[in-house]
C-alpha cells in the first residue's frame, strides 16, 4: 500500500472539534496518507461553525438533521447514507470519534463493508449503559467493532484491556481536544458579543455553565439552576454566563428559574473559539458536558461536573474536577468552597491536566502509519507527568 486512503466521519460539533486538528495533521502527510471527510450533519449549524473555523470542506455531506429528530431517524438515515458513501469513497480505513450516534453508525457501516475502523478517543466508560444516554452504548459498540483503538489515557486503555481488546491494537495518544484548544485560545482574544464584551473579567468572578444531558431534563436541571441562583444572590461579584442549549425543554426550565436575574447572562450557544476563550477568562466551570471536563483543566479552571457518573475519572483523580451531581445543596456548597477558600481553588486550578500535551494528532498519524504497515515503529504513548 503506497497511499493510505482515510475517511474521517463525524456529525456533531464535539466530534468536529476533536477531529478537525487530526484531519489537518493527516493532510501534512500527502506522500503516505490521503484524508477526506464525510459528515452526517447530525447537528447542522454547530457543526458548520467548526468546519469553517478549521477550514475543512467535507467531500461528502449527508445533511440528515431534522427538526425534533429521534435516535431512530438519526441512525437509519445515517446508516443508509454512509453505506453509499463508503461504496464511492472506498477507503482503506474509517476514522470515527468518541460516542455519538454518528460514531456508532459509521463504525457499523464500515463493518458491513469489511473496512477497517480506527476509533479516536476509545475506551471511555462509566459502566452504566444508560448514563450518559445513548453515548455509553455508542462507544461500547464502536469499541467492539474497531480494529485500532486510539485511547486518550492510560485509564481508557485499561478499560479496553478489561474487555479483552488486543493490547497490540491500542495506542495511548492523549486527547485531540487539547490540540484544538491550544491552537484556538489567545490571551488577546476579543469577543464579538455585546454581553461578553461588557463583562469586566478583572473584577467579576465569572461562572461558565452548560447543561444538555437528556438524563438531567426536568427536576435535576431545576436543582442545578436553583443552586446557581442562590450562589449569585449570595456573592455580589459573581456573574454567570450560560450559553443555553437550543432544546426548547431546557430553555423553558432555564428561563423559569434564572430568567431576569441580575448578573446572569442567558445567551445563545457559542461557537467554539469564543467558548474556549470565555473559559480562559472564567473563574469556574459548571457543566454536564464531557468535553469541557477535558478542556477547562488545560486552562487552569476548576470544573464542577453536574452528573452522577463520568467516563473521565482521570480528572477527578488528578483533582482538576469535582463531581457534584444535580443535588441543589451539593452544587451550592461546592461553589461556596471554591469562591471562599482560595487554597482549595488553587489546588484544583493548578492540578496537572491528565488529558494531553497538544501532540495527540501527531501520535495518531504516526500510529496509522504503523498499524497500516506504512513503516515506522509504534509511537511512544502519552503518559501524564
Amino acid at each position: 500500500m503506497s497511499i493510505l486512503n482515510v475517511l474521517a466521519i463525524f456529525g456533531t460539533r464535539p466530534e468536529a472539534i476533536k477531529m478537525a486538528p487530526l484531519v489537518k495533521e493527516l493532510e501534512r502527510h500527502p506522500d503516505q496518507i490521503r484524508c477526506s471527510v464525510a459528515v452526517t450533519a447530525q447537528h447542522r449549524e454547530m457543526l458548520d461553525q467548526v468546519l469553517e473555523l478549521f477550514r475543512i470542506t467535507p467531500a461528502y455531506d449527508l445533511n440528515i438533521m431534522l427538526p425534533n429528530q429521534t435516535l431512530y431517524e438519526i441512525t437509519t438515515r445515517a446508516l443508509t447514507g454512509l453505506g453509499e458513501i463508503l461504496d464511492e469513497a472506498a477507503p482503506d480505513i474509517v476514522l470515527v470519534h468518541g460516542d455519538t450516534t454518528t460514531t456508532f453508525v459509521a463504525g457499523l457501516a464500515a463493518f458491513y463493508r469489511q473496512i477497517k475502523v480506527g476509533h479516536v478517543e476509545a475506551g471511555l466508560r462509566t459502566g452504566n449503559k444508560y448514563s450518559p444516554f445513548p453515548e455509553e452504548m455508542n462507544r461500547r459498540l464502536t469499541g467492539a467493532i474497531a480494529d485500532i483503538h486510539f485511547a486518550p489515557t492510560v485509564t481508557a486503555k485499561s478499560n479496553l484491556l478489561k474487555e479483552g481488546v488486543n493490547p497490540e491494537s491500542i495506542l495511548v495518544t492523549g486527547n485531540t481536544v487539547i490540540d484544538a484548544l491550544l491552537a484556538t485560545v489567545k490571551d488577546s482574544y476579543a469577543f464579538n458579543n455585546p454581553v461578553l464584551d461588557a463583562i469586566d473579567y478583572t473584577k467579576s468572578r465569572v461562572l461558565v455553565v452548560t447543561t444538555h444531558r437528556r438524563e438531567n431534563l426536568g427536576e435535576p436541571m431545576r436543582n442545578v439552576y436553583g443552586a446557581l441562583r442562590a450562589v449569585v444572590e449570595k456573592h455580589s461579584d459573581v456573574e454567570v454566563v450560560f450559553p443555553v442549549h437550543k432544546n426548547p425543554k431546557i430553555r423553558q426550565i432555564v428561563e423559569s428559574v434564572l430568567g431576569g436575574l441580575p448578573r446572569v447572562h442567558l445567551i445563545d450557544p457559542l461557537e467554539y473559539a469564543p467558548m474556549v476563550n470565555l473559559m480562559n477568562k472564567a473563574y469556574l466551570v459548571l457543566t454536564d458536558s464531557g468535553g469541557l471536563q477535558e478542556e477547562a483543566p488545560s486552562l487552569g479552571k476548576p470544573v464542577l461536573v453536574l452528573r452522577d457518573t463520568t467516563e473521565r475519572p482521570e480528572a477527578i483523580d488528578a483533582g482538576t474536577v469535582q463531581m457534584v451531581g444535580t443535588n441543589r445543596d451539593a452544587i451550592f456548597n461546592a461553589c461556596q468552597t471554591l469562591l471562599e477558600d482560595r487554597t482549595q481553588y488553587d489546588k484544583m486550578a493548578n492540578a496537572v491536566n491528565p488529558y494531553g500535551d497538544g501532540k495527540a494528532c501527531a501520535r495518531i498519524a504516526a500510529g496509522l502509519k504503523y498499524f497500516c504497515n506504512l513503516g515506522g515503529s509504534k509511537p511512544r504513548e502519552f503518559i501524564t507527568q
